[in-house]
């Protein structure tokens, strides 16, 4: 007898989101929608190595905050992988603990900026990232990736990356984080939960 069973699709969402904002969350829909996923994570990062030399919001808030944006969308999860283990937390770590805690058999798709995407290389287990999951990055004008060179430091990436065409935000939450600090206004780039918690808890006045 043949199996009909099919492979759940699952994008995982990697990164600091300090804070999150709407460019992330027309990411994950957009992902979720173009490539069919089943469910979309968010997976904020404990302790990213990539950042010890920049202070970087708690964890707790920032799950706060990830949990605010997507309250009203059961399409989108949170995952506490990285919260709650020590780190350093690299994301093969926590692909390998995903997949052994939700999924074994689902196909990944782990979304990241194509900045990421150009520096992959530089990152802790890059080929075991190109073979155990397809990785999707965002279509961006401002970033230039040399793709014979990342083939070549990569054998084979180049068939595993999905590139997304989606409507560009300049959104970072680098300079939400300084519009906070001189009392500049972020509504509208960010959920008004999380606007309403930035601003409760005191976050980036300082």
């Amino acid at each position: 007898m043949i199996s009909t069973t099919t492979r759940r699709r699952i994008g995982i969402f990697g990164g600091t989101f300090d804070p999150i904002h709407i460019g992330h969350l027309i990411l994950a829909v957009e992902a979720r929608h173009q490539l069919q996923l089943d469910q979309v994570f968010l997976a904020p990062a404990g302790d990213p190595p990539h950042k010890q030399a920049h202070p970087i919001v708690p964890v707790r808030h920032r799950l706060a905050m990830c949990q605010l944006a997507v309250a009203d969308d059961n399409t989108i999860g949170i995952s506490f992988i990285d919260a709650d283990r020590p780190g350093p937390h690299y994301t093969s770590d926590m692909l390998r603990l995903f997949r052994a805690r939700i999924d074994a058999d689902a196909q990944i798709f782990f979304l990241m900026g194509l900045d990421s995407l150009r520096d992959l290389p530089t990152w802790h287990e890059p080929e075991w990232l190109a073979r155990n999951c397809r990785l999707v990055a965002l279509r961006r004008h401002d970033v230039d990736i040399d793709w014979p060179a990342l083939e070549a430091a990569l054998p084979g990436l180049c068939e595993r990356v999905v590139i997304l065409d989606m409507p560009e935000l300049e959104i970072a939450s680098s300079v939400l984080r300084e519009r906070v600090r001189t009392e500049q206004p972020i509504r509208y780039q960010v959920p008004r939960a999380v606007e309403l918690y930035i601003r409760e808890h005191g976050l980036y006045r300082s």
